[in-house]
């Protein structure tokens, strides 16, 4: 869970060794269920606002709707931004009432997310670490994606002006944005430890001990890790910066 990422091979090896099927253990177990907890107040502690989450059941979401498109991957609650805390307690009481739930953090309060490609972001990763740049923490997906927890750039002191979610994507639309999308105001992401439907997982692969960093002195090695995996899977010339739609 750290700096051991500076190299490839060894980066490599441990995400996809995570993403071979390991997931949270039975939330019946109390001593997994100790762990949960605890990596939840750690996330809440780095001051990540935190609120309940959908979880799967089987292939399906624990939710009520057919056919969701995001399965265990949305909050319970549609007042989900204005839930979302750091508050202990509260948090507590969410883990021991709810222990299948996923849980969400909230981004452009505290924190951003930059969310790209797993084969981009462990480029990006190793090249971050060989350049001596600080990188926060960072999880990986079971459905394949690396997502880097940055300081936010949403909430500025001049309301006006903050960034809003649209300039990349919804949470409800990724599928849809294959490159680099800024998780910002009025978005949200997993926070570990987190199930997927069909055994997979969201895990850290930097804990939340790691300092948020601005997310421009990643920006430009992200964008360029994004753009080297697209040219790769097109084979054609692909503009580094993301496009919303």
């Amino acid at each position: 869970m750290s700096a051991g990422f500076g190299r490839r091979t060894s980066a490599q090896g441990r995400v996809s060794q995570w993403l071979r099927g390991r997931r949270p253990k039975d939330p019946a177990d109390p001593v997994a269920d100790a762990g949960r907890e605890a990596l939840l107040l750690a996330a809440a502690g780095a001051g990540l606002p935190l609120a309940p989450a959908a979880h799967p059941v089987g292939y399906r979401c624990s939710c009520d709707r057919v056919g969701c498109p995001t399965p265990a991957r949305h909050p319970v609650s549609f007042a989900w931004q204005t839930q979302s805390t750091t508050d202990r307690a509260q948090i507590e009481r969410w883990a021991r009432h709810q222990p299948q739930a996923n849980f969400i953090t909230a981004t452009g309060m505290v924190h951003d997310v930059l969310d790209v490609p797993l084969e981009a972001g462990e480029q990006a990763l190793e090249r971050l670490l060989d350049a001596g740049i600080e990188v926060g923490p960072v999880a990986v997906t079971g459905d394949g994606r690396m997502l880097f927890f940055t300081l936010t750039r949403g909430t500025p002191e001049d309301e006006d002006e903050w960034w809003p979610c649209e300039l990349d994507c919804h949470p409800e639309t990724m599928d849809e944005h294959p490159g680099l999308r800024w998780h910002c105001r009025g978005s949200y992401v997993l926070v570990p430890p987190a199930a997927l439907p069909g055994d997979a997982a969201v895990v850290w692969v930097r804990g939340p001990e790691f300092a948020l960093p601005d997310p421009l002195t990643l920006l430009e090695t992200l964008t360029d890790a994004c753009a080297r995996y697209a040219d790769d899977q097109t084979g054609e010339p692909v503009a580094a910066w993301p496009h919303g739609g």
